[in-house]
């Protein structure tokens, strides 16, 4: 693997780090991995299957088992997973994979089970790696390493105008709680917890808009690219 080409950014639910790593991608024309999916997509299975998440075995072996594919949508060039032969698209954004999702990323044999899965997506010409543990444990040695964060209350109201926007009925109160308790669940648990890669570059986006974040993180991609390949 030439690691010469992976951005990892990592940050916590609603600080945009979806939207800025497909941005990038996007740009550099990369490939990019979404790896807060792959861990939705085992919650959602967990629980269509009946497996209790406090069953770190059997939590365990469907994630070693997991028929997961990805596939690009090629009307909007979204990469949307499917789960045993059902498209998740329309149901893996919702606050209930998030929280399926937080539950199962805390057992340490669900990650190593994921572990290699998430490696293998890298391709030439390079990999933007979405996530919260990318830069820390993924890819420990990728040259450019992202800290996307936000404050809490930031990241609950645009959660809320996203699905005011979808016409999905909301509250504040409720989201902003949900958020403060996923914090809590990343940042604590016991391995790979939420923190910046040592290194990594850290933008608060609470006052910025997406077009601020994206040129900082671009001009420190260029900077750091530059720095590993001078010639």
């Amino acid at each position: 693997m030439n690691h010469n080409k992976i951005i990892t950014i990592d940050g916590p639910s609603g600080s945009g780090k979806g939207t800025i790593s497909q941005m990038v991608a996007d740009k550099l024309g990369w490939h990019m991995l979404d790896s807060g999916a792959l861990y939705r997509v085992l919650g959602l299975a967990a629980q269509r299957h009946s497996i209790d998440v406090s069953d770190e075995e059997q939590v365990a072996q469907l994630a070693r088992n997991l028929d997961v594919q990805f596939v690009i949508n090629r009307k909007n060039g979204e990469i949307e997973p499917v789960l045993e032969g059902e498209n998740l698209a329309s149901v893996i954004r919702t606050d209930e994979a998030g929280q399926a999702a937080s539950k199962v990323a805390v057992i340490p044999s669900v990650r190593e089970a994921l572990l290699a899965r998430q490696r293998d997506f890298y391709q030439e010409p390079g990999l933007v790696a979405d996530g919260r543990d990318m830069g820390t444990i993924v890819f420990p040695d990728a040259p450019v390493k992202i800290f996307l964060t936000a404050s809490a209350e930031c990241r609950a109201e645009r959660r809320y105008k996203q699905l005011k926007n979808k016409g999905v009925s909301a509250n504040m109160r409720a989201l902003l709680d949900s958020i403060k308790a996923r914090d809590e669940r990343d940042q604590t648990r016991s391995v790979a917890p939420l923190v910046p890669a040592e290194g990594a570059f850290v933008v608060d986006s609470s006052q910025l808009t997406i077009s601020e974040v994206l040129t900082q993180v671009l001009d420190f991609a260029a900077k750091s690219f530059k720095d590993v390949n001078p010639d």
